[in-house]
């Protein structure tokens, strides 16, 4: 059974959309587990405080060390992968989200204020973690999108898993167009080869549309999958 642990301020916004359709039933069926765990629980002071002003000033406030040390302390599994969401991190892709599928478990530290005391993170052996190039009010939106990135790859999760290797990302390109019925629609018509029942010709064609897509929408991926 994969494992998810979240530490948060705010847990009372968690599964939420996890605990929903699919994800229900592999929770139920004990693919996966979430613990949410409360940072405000390891504070000491009958206010429950955990956060302070930084040195040397500054206009926001940051995670106490002591306070979050705490709570990782009390709460961490021996060898787990640890990651602080942060924008500094490293970029979070379709390539670690296969990696981190096959952990056993993984925690995650959802950031508010300014961010954390930068102790906690050389001392915990924590890992910064980005999920793209802009900044959220906290760390909590951006752990749903990990595990959820994370738990469709789990065998058993999805009802197709051959549908996990045609998306976008997964051989490197933005995914092809794709249709359903009715055949025609608004006067827009399905592509012929589409219904040529030839899955060659179906299969060249998806990739050469992928392909095309990826050029001119994602220049950097198409540069990585050029080179690879």
């Amino acid at each position: 059974m994969w494992q998810a642990q979240i530490f948060t301020l705010y847990p009372d916004i968690f599964p939420g959309p996890l605990s929903k359709g699919l994800y229900r039933k592999a929770l139920l069926n004990k693919l996966w587990d979430l613990k949410v765990v409360n940072i405000r629980d390891a504070a000491n002071d009958k206010h429950k405080t955990v956060d302070d002003t930084p040195f040397g000033g500054g206009s926001g406030m940051l995670l106490k060390a002591d306070v979050l040390a705490r709570s990782i302390d009390q709460n961490k599994k021996k060898g787990e992968r640890i990651f602080y969401l942060s924008p500094k991190g490293k970029k979070f892709d379709q390539k670690l989200a296969l990696e981190l599928s096959k952990e056993k478990s993984i925690s995650l530290i959802c950031g508010h204020f300014e961010g954390v005391d930068e102790r906690i993170l050389s001392t915990r052996n924590i890992e910064e973690l980005s999920i793209g190039d802009f900044i959220l009010s906290g760390g909590e939106t951006a752990s749903f999108i990990v595990v959820d990135s994370i738990l469709r790859l789990l065998p058993g999760v999805l009802g197709n898993e051959q549908s996990k290797t045609e998306e976008s990302f997964e051989n490197g390109l933005l995914e092809y167009p794709q249709y359903t019925k009715p055949q025609i629609w608004e006067k827009n018509t399905v592509p012929e080869v589409l219904l040529s029942g030839d899955h060659n010709k179906i299969k060249d064609w998806r990739l050469s549309q992928s392909e095309a897509i990826t050029r001119v929408r994602r220049p950097d991926l198409w540069k990585k999958y050029k080179k690879n």
